[in-house]
C-alpha cells in the first residue's frame, strides 16, 4: 500500500469524530447559544433603564403626574385586564380598524387593478388618487364630522381613508413592475387575459400587496389614535381621553404600550402570511 494513502492515528480519529452526527450538529448548537446569549444581552440595557425609572420615581425626581412608575404601570394594567375595562374597550377599537381596512381593501384593490391592467383606466384612476394622497388625513376631521356626524361612520371612514393610498400605491407599482417575460411566457402558453390576471399578474403582485398591506395596518393603528378623539364613548382612545382627564399617566402608558403591541401583532401576522404565500419566491426558498 502506498504510504501518501496510510493514514496518522490523529487523523484517522478527525476523521471518525466529523463523521459522527452528534459531533457535525456542535457548531449548529454553539451558534444557536451565541444567538440567544445575544438575545438577552440586548435586554441588559432596557432592564437597566426600567430600573433607573423606578428608583427615580420612588425617590422623587420624577414626578407622578409627569410619568408613573414601572411598578404603577405595571399594576394599572393588570386591574384593568381584571376588570375587563381594557379587553372591553379593546375590542372596540379592533371592530373600528377592521371595519376601515376592509373598506380600503377592497377600494385599493379595485383601483388599483384599474389603473394597473389598463392604460385607460391609470388616466382615469391615478392622477386623482395621487392628488389625493398628498391630502393629510388629520386635516379632514372636521369636513368628515360635518358629512357623517359624531358616530362611528367618521372614524371608520378616516380609517379607510388613511390606510387605501398605501394599498394602492404598492398593489399598482407592483402589478406594472412585473417582468414582461413573465407575461410573454402566460402569452406563449395560451393563457387568456382573465387567466393571464389570475396566474401571472396576480401571484407576481402579492408581494407588492402585502408590503403595502403592512404600511396600511401601521398607518391605520395611528390614524385610530386620531379618530377615537372625536367623541369616543368606548375605545383604547377613549381610556386615554379619560385618563388625561384625571392625570392618570400610568394608564395613558397602559394604553400606548397596547397601541405598541397591536401594531407588532399585526405586522407580525403579515409576516406570516408572506412566510406561507410566497414560499415559491427564491428568497424564500433559500430562507427555508
Amino acid at each position: 500500500m502506498s504510504k501518501s494513502l496510510v493514514l496518522k492515528p490523529e487523523v484517522r480519529r478527525k476523521a471518525a469524530l466529523l463523521g459522527d452526527p452528534a459531533i457535525r450538529r456542535r457548531p449548529l448548537a454553539g451558534l444557536a447559544l451565541r444567538k440567544r446569549l445575544s438575545g438577552l444581552q440586548r435586554l441588559i440595557s432596557p432592564i437597566i433603564l426600567l430600573i433607573l425609572w423606578e428608583i427615580a420615581s420612588r425617590v422623587g425626581w420624577i414626578p407622578e403626574h409627569i410619568i408613573a412608575a414601572p411598578s404603577t404601570i405595571g399594576q394599572s394594567f393588570q386591574e384593568m385586564v381584571s376588570s375587563g375595562e381594557l379587553i372591553q374597550n379593546l375590542w372596540v377599537s379592533l371592530g373600528r380598524v377592521a371595519q376601515g381596512l376592509a373598506i380600503s381593501i377592497s377600494i385599493g384593490t379595485t383601483f388599483a387593478l384599474i389603473a394597473g391592467l389598463s392604460k385607460i383606466g391609470e388616466l382615469i384612476v391615478d392622477p386623482p388618487l395621487q392628488m389625493l394622497h398628498v391630502l393629510p388625513f388629520v386635516a379632514l376631521v372636521p369636513l368628515f364630522i360635518l358629512w357623517f356626524g359624531i358616530g362611528e361612520t367618521p372614524k371608520i371612514a378616516l380609517i379607510a381613508w388613511g390606510t387605501i393610498f398605501p394599498l394602492y400605491l404598492n398593489l399598482y407599482n407592483g402589478i406594472r413592475g412585473i417582468d414582461p417575460k413573465l407575461i410573454e411566457a402566460g402569452i406563449s402558453l395560451g393563457l387568456t387575459r382573465i387567466e393571464l390576471i389570475r396566474h401571472v399578474i396576480l401571484p407576481a403582485a402579492l408581494p407588492s400587496f402585502l408590503v403595502g398591506l403592512r404600511y396600511a395596518l401601521g398607518i391605520g393603528w395611528v390614524s385610530l389614535v386620531v379618530v377615537e378623539q372625536i367623541n369616543a364613548t368606548a375605545g383604547i382612545g377613549y381610556l386615554v381621553n379619560s385618563a388625561r382627564d384625571f392625570l392618570r399617566t400610568d394608564i395613558i402608558v397602559v394604553c400606548l404600550l397596547v397601541y405598541t403591541i397591536l401594531g407588532l401583532s399585526t405586522d407580525y401576522l403579515v409576516r406570516l402570511i408572506e412566510r406561507f404565500a410566497l414560499v415559491w419566491r427564491p428568497s424564500f426558498i433559500q430562507r427555508g
